[in-house]
């Protein structure tokens, strides 16, 4: 049983499988709810909520009527798939020993506070995150998530080069050292037993927190909310592939800028190869797709978005899992989410910035466009298009058969990511 438990909670995971297992049950979870894996949407109410506790009255503004605003986040799909996420990530962390308090300088919270609230800010511009502009977006064939991952793309190497600046790393952190620090229990003066018992105790939290989140989808489906049960428990299921795998789409695309490694960026596309194909026969098999508007906005709000991940040191995905490792750095970028989200709710009229980015842009359907067997034909290439330059990048990095060709390139610490 104790191997068992090993391979199922270390070894056994890879980013590929989990990806992989991510493409399958978006593909899924669109076919069972018409709706798209995605988080930021729901964060944009949840700051609308906040706002309406504190006596503003957000009904009216457009961008909650073009996004819906009825009831509370436990009213709908959406929100119990952010609880299931977060709930999964949870146990996964509980389970796999992960979960450890974790409080970073005052300066990093600030820098995870703003870098949050910009991704917030260009996500809700795109109408979408890397979920649903972007992973879930390419398979359904929407020609905006195209325009997103691209512009995605530039703006983390924007901010690639903002954290590299030396203001931004701040001065050094440096302190007097008398010896080397400790490798182990014993030589830390620290009985081992009481390091190993508090370790040991977090799996039986984790099967704790399981039993009690099945617990409530099974009173969800026996009210009759069949939609809002199936939907916590596809939460769960994301939330345990992101955290097992490490699912994060900012070191998707700073790893391959900062350190030439494509891990990632390889197993993203190999997973939304997986969920184009099932996407696909779910659409061909009457469930409408999701198309949103190709439009200046997408491409701005991409910038942004990749702009801030970088700079939080994580996007929606990575930052879910890592607050529910106990990082208390990710609950700000958490906060400055859902306050750059709700900043571009109030500006989408009141600023003018739906005229003057996003009306009028056609919506651009490529099955439409190109057929079925076209989009299908056209999408899977691009997709792995996508997959032969990540090795390549990753090949002409490292070996030196081209850019960074002779040159060792100093990574971006843990710290940052």
């Amino acid at each position: 049983m104790g191997r068992l438990y090993r391979r199922l909670f270390g070894r056994f995971w890879n980013p590929y499988l989990a990806v992989l297992g991510a493409g399958v049950l978006s593909a899924c979870y669109f076919a069972v709810t018409a709706a798209q894996w995605a988080v930021t949407g729901e964060f944009t109410r949840f700051g609308g909520h906040l706002l309406g506790v504190a006596g503003v009255d957000v009904s009216g503004w457009d961008y909650f009527q073009l996004i819906g605003w009825e009831g509370t986040p436990l009213d709908r799909t959406g929100g119990w798939v952010v609880v299931g996420m977060l709930a999964g990530a949870l146990v996964a962390a509980l389970l796999g020993n992960d979960f450890k308090f974790r409080v970073p300088r005052k300066r990093r919270l600030f820098q995870g506070l703003l870098g949050g609230a910009i991704a917030g800010f260009g996500a809700r511009l795109a109408l979408g995150c890397n979920l649903a502009a972007f992973f879930t977006g390419i398979p359904q064939f929407s020609f905006h998530a195209w325009l997103f991952m691209v512009a995605l793309a530039v703006g983390t190497v924007a901010g690639v080069k903002v954290i590299r600046l030396r203001f931004w790393r701040g001065p050094p952190k440096l302190s007097a050292v008398e010896r080397l620090a400790p490798l182990s229990a014993s030589a830390a003066n620290v009985p081992s037993s009481g390091l190993v018992a508090s370790r040991s105790a977090q799996p039986f939290v984790g099967v704790g927190v399981a039993l009690v989140v099945a617990g409530v989808a099974v009173f969800l489906a026996y009210a009759g909310e069949w939609l809002l049960s199936a939907a916590a428990l596809f939460g769960v299921g994301f939330g345990v592939l992101i955290q097992r795998g490490q699912i994060c789409f900012t070191s998707a695309f700073r790893d391959l800028w900062v350190s030439g490694r494509a891990t990632m960026s390889k197993a993203l596309a190999v997973g939304l190869l997986v969920a184009t194909v099932l996407t696909f026969v779910v659409i061909q098999s009457g469930t409408p797709a999701i198309i949103e508007p190709s439009s200046p906005g997408t491409v701005v709000g991409g910038l942004l978005f990749g702009f801030g991940i970088v700079l939080a040191g994580g996007c929606e995905t990575g930052m879910m899992y890592r607050a529910m490792e106990g990082q208390v750095h990710f609950v700000a970028v958490f906060v400055g989410n859902v306050v750059g989200a709700t900043v571009l709710a109030y500006g989408w009229d009141h600023w003018g910035i739906y005229s003057a980015l996003t009306e009028g842009w056609p919506e651009v359907d490529l099955v439409a466009a190109w057929g079925a067997g076209g989009a299908l034909l056209a999408t899977v290439t691009l997709v792995a298009g996508w997959l032969v330059f990540s090795r390549w990048w990753e090949r002409r990095y490292r070996y030196g058969t081209g850019l960074g060709s002779g040159r060792q390139r100093r990574p971006v610490s843990e710290s940052v990511s």
